[in-house]
């Protein structure tokens, strides 16, 4: 035991001599002005630049993949919108065919109510004063009446000023529109003049070569059309006279009640009007109608009415909300002053013990030689 303590002391001497001389290095390359590199690392920034520029190279080959899939993926939804339209397309210009080849509207059932030429092929009740079917019994016409003179020579006085103001306007449009052409024509005139005297040479020359061609081709068209009138007329006469001869032996002029009903239902071109039953049976229905428009009214003022109910309740519950969430933001704004003034007594004593007790002490020079004295 007693070998052992002095050699321990030796190695514990010589190990303490050891960092005392890798301390003096150390302090000699750190205070050492020249060789000193503080806070850079040049191998380690190397091998970050490196990897860096690996993981850039990586990003962009995976950018390039992408945008490459996504470019392909574009050309494909492009073709598959582009073969929808086309099937779109398609099956509405067969839709479109069909129903223009099979469906048109003089085959449907109701063509004959929504006939838009069916006014031209009925003939009014009334067409002129002198129609001689205005019998005193139609109730279409009465001798000395005028219920309309009022407003006939309101709407004449109207219509004279109206023309007036449009003559008027018409008047000066014109006259502006005379001046215009009188300038344009000033401006033009020697042009134009020179080009209608080359134009009438041109014209003198082939006019006489028109004027034959011309005459023969009128003296043909002549003949063919005395010959196509009279062919016109002959077979515009066998058509009148069997018109005529339809109209008489027809269902029209005879009044059969048997005409009015065709093949699609009722004809409203031959429809002579309805019997006192239909009548009845048409007002019944209205009547129906009119109790079951009244029913449905009260039932919308119930409705509404007990909406107007709800949005007051609704009202008057968030109204006492509203004023007890009020009155819980004044309590918590109360307790929050107390809390902040205490707070701000306490940093106000801190400050004044801070200022008074712990900062009283002025630095010297021993202080700050006591830094930087060592490589730790």
């Amino acid at each position: 035991m007693s070998g052992l303590g002095p050699q321990r002391e030796l190695e514990e001497a010589a190990a303490l001599e050891r960092r005392r001389r890798r301390e003096l290095l150390r302090r000699g390359r750190i205070f050492n002005a020249r060789i000193r590199t503080i806070g850079i690392d040049k191998d380690a920034l190397d091998a970050q630049v490196k990897e860096r520029k690996i993981q850039e190279a990586a990003e962009k080959a995976e950018h390039e993949r992408f945008a490459h899939h996504m470019k392909k993926n574009d050309k494909l939804m492009c073709l598959l919108e582009e073969r929808q339209k086309n099937e779109i397309r398609d099956i509405n210009r067969a839709l479109t065919e069909f129903h223009k080849n099979f469906q048109g509207p003089e085959t449907r059932r109701e063509f004959d109510l929504n006939d838009p030429q069916a006014l031209k092929k009925d003939r009014p009740a009334r067409v002129s004063d002198d129609d001689p079917r205005c019998t005193v019994s139609g109730m279409q016409k009465f001798v000395g009446e005028d219920l309309n003179h009022d407003q006939r020579m309101k709407f004449q006085k109207e219509q004279i000023r109206e023309w007036s103001l449009q003559q008027q306007k018409d008047l000066k449009n014109a006259l502006a529109d005379q001046k215009l052409a009188d300038d344009l024509y000033d401006k033009f005139r020697i042009e134009l003049d020179r080009k209608i005297m080359e134009e009438q040479r041109k014209e003198e020359e082939s006019r006489r070569a028109v004027c034959t061609a011309t005459k023969n081709f009128n003296k043909i068209q002549v003949a063919e059309l005395d010959h196509k009138n009279e062919l016109e007329k002959a077979q515009k006469m066998k058509d009148d006279m069997y018109e005529i001869t339809c109209l008489l032996r027809g269902d029209f002029l005879s009044e059969n009640p048997d005409q009015a009903i065709g093949p699609g239902g009722v004809l409203v071109d031959r429809w002579k009007g309805m019997n006192q039953e239909q009548l009845m049976a048409i007002r019944e229905f209205q009547k129906e109608q009119v109790l079951e428009k009244q029913r449905a009214r009260e039932q919308e003022r119930r409705r509404d009415a007990e909406w107007d109910r709800q949005r007051v309740q609704a009202a008057r519950t968030q109204l006492l909300w509203e004023r007890h969430q009020q009155r819980q933001d004044q309590v918590q704004r109360r307790d929050l002053d107390a809390v902040n003034a205490g707070l701000s007594q306490e940093q106000r004593a801190k400050n004044i013990y801070l200022k008074e007790e712990e900062y009283s002490n002025i630095p010297t020079e021993e202080f700050y030689a006591q830094f930087n004295t060592t490589t730790r």
